[in-house]
């Protein structure tokens, strides 16, 4: 797995002594250092929650990238990257998803890529061994 914290070049960035409640919309890559409660969202955008920021949201990006602490449902189309000393409370989503040791998820997750526009899902499902479906009669 490749260690890429940085994503891409920042374009946005709410300072350690910002404070945001509402609905953040925004393109590209976003860092935050500081307070938000609310809603964060991008269509193909980074998230990127810093070390000292504080962040009561639901989140629904491309990206998210934890390294501070993020209270709230994440669903990222791609993947989701908890650093240390990040820590993640809520229910997460996302086709990857990465913990590093040091980083700390309380909640949910369910890693399952979002079917494509006029995609039939698919599933791959171990069968079960004989013996076991004897021992469910």
């Amino acid at each position: 797995m490749k260690k890429d914290k940085g994503t891409d070049r920042i374009s946005t960035f709410i300072g350690a002594d910002a404070s945001i409640d509402g609905n953040i919309e925004f393109k590209g890559t976003i860092r935050v250092d500081g307070n938000v409660k609310g809603k964060i969202s991008s269509d193909n955008g980074t998230v990127v929650v810093g070390e000292k920021a504080v962040v009561n949201a639901e989140v629904f990006v491309n990206v998210a990238v934890v390294m501070g602490e993020l209270n709230g449902s994440i669903d990222a189309r791609e993947r989701i990257e908890v650093y240390p000393p990040g820590r993640v409370g809520g229910d997460i989503h996302a086709p990857v998803i990465s913990i590093e040791p040091g980083g700390i998820f309380n909640g949910n997750c369910v890693m399952k890529a979002t079917p494509e526009k006029g995609a039939k899902p698919h599933f791959l499902v171990k069968n079960q061994p004989e013996n076991a479906k004897q021992q469910e009669k």
